[in-house]
């Protein structure tokens, strides 16, 4: 599967999943701190659509936010 929006472009962004360990100043203890990190993927929302590009229809994939605009024409 594509993982970017074929009209916008928006595609998968890099995060980290962070561990923290420690009970919270607030709460008596010494503070939280990080243990360890792991990497991760934000992957857009994207959904398969049939749309006219150049006067033909065409399957293409496009994310959530551009259907909610309506950037596009649906092929029938």
């Amino acid at each position: 599967m594509h993982k970017s929006c074929s009209l916008c472009g928006k595609g998968p962004q890099t995060g980290k999943i962070v561990v923290r360990k420690g009970l919270l100043k607030k709460k008596g203890g010494t503070g939280s701190k990080t243990v360890r990190w792991t990497k991760r993927k934000f992957l857009p929302n994207l959904q398969k659509m049939r749309i006219i590009v150049d006067g033909t229809p065409v399957h293409a994939y496009i994310c959530a936010k551009c259907i909610k605009k309506g950037n596009f024409k649906k092929a029938v």
